[in-house]
């Protein structure tokens, strides 16, 4: 295979860069069909996922107004080849260039697009409406014109099938330096680190996630956490499904992409990811985790108790309990006349009748938990004995 000749000097990642933050899924398609509409000259489209005909439909009007629309598709993936076919197909009929990723990587994962190669769309999302609209996912807007130039040699690289060789640590691209940079990343955080990542298993950089925690550094993940690194703690997102893998370390430096913190992601697959220094988008991702995060926290707290033994027997008791229970007034009129006779005047509060019974039922349930919870011990013991 070819390597494409880098002769620029390298670039890095401190520096500060503008930035345009996507969060998705309330940004939506809006911020993509604007920039393909406001293409001048040419659109460079990377696609792994991709079932929005509403991007497509403006895809082809660009092509229309005679812009030059090339889009290079992956080759496969694991639940959608036939789609991205019949995909390859309609754009080609609506006069877009159409090419294939090769098939060198395990999977081909990367997606961005260059407008005019001025504006590059840097997405953690596929084109797809359950990424768009019921994930949580982020993207970056930059018009940066070294990571412009990057991401438009990286593209013309992968169009030609020809190995790719960094030149700008910011463009963080799998496997060429994603390990290094992103390493380096996690090394440099002082007082914090939040992450948003599926599966975070590479042992590499658990450990370093377990050295950084050790340093006194608060990591906080929201996703899976495979492996052991003490002090970083790790929470399910609830109510959106997550896709997406960022980072902000220390309220300053971002990194978002499409590569988690596991082995084939960063060594086998193509992935791409920026990562940036912008205290704003930082602030604005960390206000988005930490909602998240209670909510994932209250999930994480709910699941416990529903699943603690006590707690199911004592909701399984009180259905039994409403069920089986007759209307209560009948009951309190008889027990009444049982207990001071036909004849005598009583007078009965309802509010205070309403709690004296309930607090009766509340002793009487307790005493038939306890006395089941002592029967069930008795019974294993029996068992097993």
């Amino acid at each position: 295979m070819k390597v494409a000749t880098v002769r620029r000097e390298r670039k890095t990642a401190e520096s500060r860069m503008h930035v345009t933050l996507l969060v998705q899924p309330d940004a939506g398609t809006q911020p993509l069909l604007k920039g393909i509409a406001s293409a001048k000259s040419s659109i460079e489209i990377v696609i792994f996922r991709f079932d929005q005909r509403e991007i497509e439909q403006a895809l082809a009007h660009a092509v229309s107004r005679g812009v030059a629309v090339h889009a290079l598709i992956a080759a496969r993936n694991r639940a959608g080849e036939e789609n991205l076919r019949a995909l390859e197909l309609r754009l080609l009929g609506a006069g877009v260039t159409v090419a294939r990723t090769g098939d060198d990587l395990v999977r081909y994962h990367g997606k961005y697009m260059i407008v005019d190669r001025r504006e590059l769309y840097l997405l953690a999302f596929n084109l797809t409406h359950a990424d768009m609209e019921h994930s949580r996912s982020f993207g970056v807007i930059t018009r940066n014109r070294d990571v412009v130039r990057e991401a438009v040699r990286l593209f013309e690289t992968d169009v030609k099938r020809v190995s790719f060789e960094s030149s700008h640590d910011a463009v963080v691209v799998s496997p060429v330096n994603a390990r290094k940079e992103l390493a380096r990343f996690i090394q440099a955080a002082r007082k914090e680190l939040v992450i948003y990542d599926p599966q975070v298993s590479d042992k590499a950089m658990v450990r370093l996630l377990a050295e950084r925690a050790k340093a006194g550094v608060r990591i906080r993940i929201i996703g899976r956490l495979q492996g052991k690194a003490s002090g970083a703690t790790a929470y399910k997102l609830a109510g959106l499904r997550l896709h997406t893998r960022t980072m902000v370390r220390d309220g300053q430096m971002v990194f978002i992409g499409s590569q988690s913190l596991r082995e084939m992601e960063l060594d086998a697959r193509r992935e791409v990811g920026l990562i940036f220094r912008d205290a704003k988008v930082a602030e604005t991702i960390t206000q988005v985790f930490e909602a998240d995060w209670a909510a994932a926290e209250k999930y994480a707290r709910e699941k416990a108790e529903s699943d603690d033994p006590s707690v199911r027997i004592a909701k399984k008791v009180a259905k039994v309990v409403a069920r089986e229970i007759p209307a209560v007034t009948p009951i309190v009129a008889k027990v009444v006349q049982e207990v001071v006779g036909e004849t005598t005047q009583v007078e009965i509060v309802p509010e205070e009748m309403e709690s004296m019974v309930k607090d009766a039922v509340k002793e009487a349930v307790k005493e038939a938990v306890r006395t089941a919870a002592d029967d069930a011990v008795l019974k294993a013991v029996g068992e097993n004995g």
